[in-house]
């Protein structure tokens, strides 16, 4: 995967520094205001009646506040949090000992939960609707079914693939919330908050600088402004303006549109080498010297909703607008151009 400042993946060192900037509740969290407004509801009217929350799906590309969600949860209804993965949870086994261990009320947070395995998926059917799981004790004709009771918990699930969940699954599941990208206006509200917090004097210029660059993702929005921070420490700047911010960003390759080093060698080696394509992603890969799968999960989402690449039945191709950015002049069959052109998929 793509070291890249602007890749919306957590590296560990970042981790302590994510959740100290973590909003605590529901008032502090910036955009998303229809999922907001949705889980307010559904949680103070658990709280009315006395019940612990449904269970919780939420949905949407990584960055964008899941794991925040998550947490508020547990705090707005004063529980434990208990958090752990699908790739972590290997058989029926490592779910079982982690639900007989839940308290009542416990919030259970499992990130990527599309790829949990298939029997523990099972396992977490009956969790979910029943409090209860069957405990297999012994082999063969011999082995028994031990039913153990578990105590009323909330399961939030985290995806970004929510197509992979199986149907049994997603229904069960009280509320589901789908969290889109940031505005350039959210993200401001954003790097406030955390300007704050790190307390650094940035001007709005730029604060606008960084937010346009931090394609629609609080995450990147704030680790381009810890970058920006060092870049002003190290040279002295007191107060962050459009200009300091444009050059450290500039520095980190990160460009005016958002687009980082692989996403320019991308359209790059689309435009200049392959005449606009339609080029394979194998070949495209091979090109700008990554991984296929690299090229197709870290560079090409942000390019295709940006307009920037297409992906046709026989490859990729560059739209006008990425010969634009380039500063190169289109041809004319270029998508977005003129005239007919081969659709988009």
């Amino acid at each position: 995967m793509s070291d890249s400042v602007t890749s919306a993946g957590q590296e560990p060192e970042e981790r302590a520094l994510e959740a100290a900037m973590r909003p605590k509740n529901l008032d502090e969290f910036v955009g998303q205001p229809r999922v907001r407004q949705q889980l307010s509801l559904v949680l103070e009217a658990s709280k009315l009646r006395g019940r612990v929350a449904d269970h919780v799906l939420l949905s949407g590309p990584p960055g964008l506040g899941k794991t925040t969600l998550a947490m508020i949860v547990a705090s707005e209804m004063q529980a434990p949090l208990r958090i752990s993965s699908g790739p972590a949870i290997q058989n029926a086994g490592d779910l079982a000992a982690i639900l007989s261990s839940l308290t009542e009320g416990e919030v259970l947070f499992l990130d990527e939960i599309h790829r949990l395995s298939r029997p523990a998926e099972e396992m977490l059917y009956l969790a979910m609707e029943d409090f209860r799981v069957d405990i297999v004790v012994g082999k063969g004709a011999g082995a028994t079914a031990i039913p153990l009771e578990l105590p009323p918990f909330t399961l939030v699930g985290a995806t970004t693939r929510a197509g992979l969940l199986p149907a049994p699954l997603r229904d069960r599941f009280g509320f589901t919330g789908h969290l889109e990208f940031y505005s350039q206006d959210e993200l401001e509200l954003v790097l406030r908050r955390s300007a704050v917090m790190l307390d650094l004097t940035v001007t709005q210029a730029g604060f606008a600088q960084i937010a346009s660059r931090s394609r629609g993702t609080p995450r990147i929005a704030n680790r381009l402004l810890r970058r920006v921070r060092d870049w002003a420490l190290v040279h002295g700047q007191h107060t962050i303006d459009a200009k300091a911010a444009g050059a450290a960003l500039d520095m980190y390759e990160v460009d005016a549109k958002g687009l980082d080093r692989l996403d320019r060698a991308v359209l790059t080696a689309l435009c200049q080498k392959f005449g606009g394509g339609p080029v394979g992603l194998s070949t495209l890969a091979i090109a700008v010297g990554e991984e296929a799968e690299t090229v197709e999960e870290v560079a090409e989402p942000f390019l295709v909703r940006e307009g920037l690449l297409g992906r046709t039945p026989r490859g990729r191709v560059a739209t006008a607008a990425s010969w634009r950015h380039l500063g190169l002049a289109a041809p004319d069959g270029a998508p977005g151009a003129w005239g007919e052109t081969e659709p988009l998929l």
